[in-house]
Parts: structure tokens; sequence; C-alpha cells
């Protein structure tokens, strides 16, 4: 586990962040604000649902700090990172406009990423799996307006542990978890996502739509989750070595937020395996 309570900005080769919700009450925007504000990448994905088109349909939520994202993105395109928008399904608007330029940020459906070690990772939102999503809309709707339930509980939650001095946990997420459907599913998820890399000929696949940050091993395919800003507050890092990082953003309590990075880096967890 790292801790730092004043950290410095950390510099990556890549950045992975996917699921933030923006247009959504229950994104954890100024979490994300400043995460951006204490790492830099010579590449960002945002790995899909960046913008939730699905919930500013049924009401506008569009504060500052979410133009600051936006903004903070932009500025990073300006000063040299190449930024790519890979679209999900609460922003599929943006699948209309492949290989388009929004202010330096540019639109691609998926795209092979090679790590600094020379394997290939294929990213991806990974909606296009999910049958629910490609085969019952209706079905979809439903189980995202359960899940803002959940969410309004989070939130509730999250005010009584912070008036206590205890540290954010995550209801919804749990909760998922203590489902045997739900966690079949996120199986199944990743094993036809792990499939799709192969068939590709890649040696892994990143991607993010069921907010389950992981990096695991399925069959000799590397399969790595980036999580969300919605409950667990992660994004994946690639080092200048090509090695992954796991990184979970949490601020706690009080005035002035405290960060506090969790990092998991494949080496480290190979050394310990040893």
């Amino acid at each position: 586990m790292l801790v730092r309570d004043n950290m410095d900005t950390r510099h990556f080769r890549t950045l992975f962040i996917s699921d933030v919700h923006l247009g959504s009450k229950a994104a954890k925007v100024d979490f994300l604000l400043d995460f951006l504000k204490h790492h830099e990448a010579d590449t960002i994905f945002l790995v899909g649902d960046i913008i939730d088109g699905w919930r500013l349909k049924r009401s506008w939520y569009w504060p500052q700090d979410c133009n600051d994202v936006v903004q903070k993105l932009l500025r990073k395109a300006r000063k040299g990172t190449r930024v790519i928008y890979i679209p999900g399904n609460h922003d599929e608007f943006l699948r209309d406009f492949p290989g388009t330029h929004f202010g330096g940020i540019e639109v691609a459906e998926r795209m092979m990423h090679e790590a600094a070690d020379g394997k290939k990772y294929l990213v991806l939102h990974g909606d296009e799996f999910d049958v629910v999503v490609r085969n019952a809309r209706l079905l979809a709707y439903l189980g995202d307006w359960a899940y803002d339930m959940a969410i309004m509980i989070n939130i509730g939650l999250a005010a009584i542990r912070r008036r206590m001095g205890m540290p954010y946990w995550s209801f919804s997420a749990w909760a998922k978890l203590q489902v045997k459907h739900a966690v079949n599913f996120i199986g199944e998820f990743q094993r036809v996502v792990a499939e799709e890399a192969r068939k590709h000929g890649a040696d892994g696949v990143i991607c993010g739509h069921i907010h389950h940050a992981v990096m695991e091993d399925m069959d000799g395919i590397r399969y790595i989750n980036t999580g969300d800003w919605v409950e667990s507050c992660t994004a994946i890092a690639e080092h200048q070595d090509g090695t992954f990082e796991l990184i979970e953003w949490r601020a706690t309590s009080g005035i002035q937020p405290m960060p506090m990075a969790i990092g998991h880096r494949e080496k480290e967890v190979a050394q310990q395996a040893a």
C-alpha cells in the first residue's frame, strides 16, 4: 500500500480512465480533478462513459466541476498529451465521430495500444459484450435506474461516515459483489472480453463498463479493467518500463482533502509471489 500526504506529480507513459459519468450527481468529480492534478502522462485513454448522456437526457445536471474536468483534459491535450476518447454506451453519441478531433482530443471506436515492453493491448469500453445493453435496452435502462438508487444510498452513508471521521466505503460496490448473478456476470464478461483480445492477436485487453477494477491473467491474456469514478475512483497507469499499476484515489474527511494513492503494480505482485 502506497500512502502519501503531500504527493508530488507522478508522470506515466499512459493513463487509462473510464466510467466517470459526468452529468450524474454520483460522479466523484472532485476526486478526479485532484487525481488529474497529481498525475501526468504522455498518453491518456478515456475508455468510455466519461459523459453520462443517458442521465443528461432524463434531467440536465452539469455543475462547474464537470466543466473543470473537460477543461483540464483539453489543457493537457494543448500541452502535448495525446488524449484518446473511446466512447461507451452512456456516451455513444460520440461513436458517430470516429477519427474526429475535438480540441485536440481524438475519438476512436477501439484501439490497439503497444506498451513499452512491446506487448499489445486491445483498448475498448466493453459494452458491446454486455448482452443486456446490446439486446434489451429497456432492461438496461431499468438496471441503470436501480443502480442510481444504490448510489443514492451511497451518498447518504458517505455523509454519515464523513461526520464520524471514517473513510469512504461503497455500498453499491459491496452489494453488487454479494449478488451471485452479478458475480457470475463479471466473470463471464471478463472471459468474453479476454477472448476478443485473443482473436485480435493481442497480449491483453484494457476496458471499463462494469465498474470493477482489476488486473489479472486469463488463460494467457492480461485482463485489465479501469474501474470507475462513481464507486471506486480508480485508474490504470502504465510505467515507462511497460508494467501496469492499479491506482485507487481517495480523500479523507476534513476541509482539505488528503490525497491517498493505493498502488498495485504488476512487478511488486510478482515479487511477492516469488
